[in-house]
């Protein structure tokens, strides 16, 4: 697993304010969207589901720190706590 922290000045994106799982192994048909709604969870696994997720994911992605300025940022929060 890996975490990466996307900042504020990073902007908003398609999906925001909820939450999400993407689970994704060696074979993407078998993909799985988990959304977190009320009453029960939902699970997307239709072909242009999974893609538009993975489309959302790769632009929070792209603006998000890499893995070692995360680490950064993470640690500077923890330190200044």
């Amino acid at each position: 697993m890996t975490l990466r922290v996307l900042e504020f000045r990073a902007g908003g994106f398609k999906g925001a304010g909820h939450a999400v799982l993407y689970a994704s192994g060696p074979v993407p048909r078998l993909d799985t969207v988990q959304l977190d709604s009320v009453g029960s969870p939902a699970f997307l696994t239709e072909m242009n589901q999974l893609e538009n997720y993975r489309n959302i994911i790769g632009a929070m992605r792209d603006r998000a720190l890499d893995p070692s300025a995360s680490r950064d940022v993470i640690s500077s929060i923890m330190n200044s706590l």
